[in-house]
């Protein structure tokens, strides 16, 4: 049986549009809430903060560079289950609510789902970490 394009055409579901996802976006979205809203805010204002601030897909989890520079990586903490604003350089930002855990020279800030999310806090370690690069 030859099928035609107007044959195609002519059935409901071949009209409809199908969007295919970036990674990043199919990462967000596989989330579940509250985690996946706060994580979707800290995305926007992570991007927000700076113009010189662009997202990567990369090790299988979005990275967020400055210029050429990895910076930030946003992640869910396995054993808490909350996500978490990882910071590539952490070792040369001081900050209270920075966690160092098992790793050499990262650091993460833990945000709690189920709270208002301390923007001024994310605020000040952003502008501390960028600045490590200007």
């Amino acid at each position: 049986m030859q099928v035609n394009l107007k044959t195609l055409s002519s059935i409901p579901a071949f009209n409809r549009t199908f969007i295919m996802l970036k990674p990043v976006d199919n990462y967000f979205l596989q989330q579940s809430e509250p985690v996946k809203s706060c994580m979707y805010f800290l995305r926007q204002y992570i991007l927000k903060h700076d113009t010189e601030i662009t997202e990567k897909w990369q090790y299988g989890m979005p990275f967020y560079y400055y210029k050429t520079k990895r910076c930030f990586y946003l992640w869910v903490h396995k054993k808490l289950g909350k996500p978490y604003l990882g910071i590539v350089e952490g070792g040369k930002v001081n900050h209270p609510d920075l966690l160092v855990e098992k790793r050499v020279k990262m650091k993460i800030l833990l945000i709690d789902p189920g709270k208002n999310i301390p923007v001024s806090k994310v605020k000040n370690i952003l502008t501390k970490v960028i600045s490590l690069y200007k």
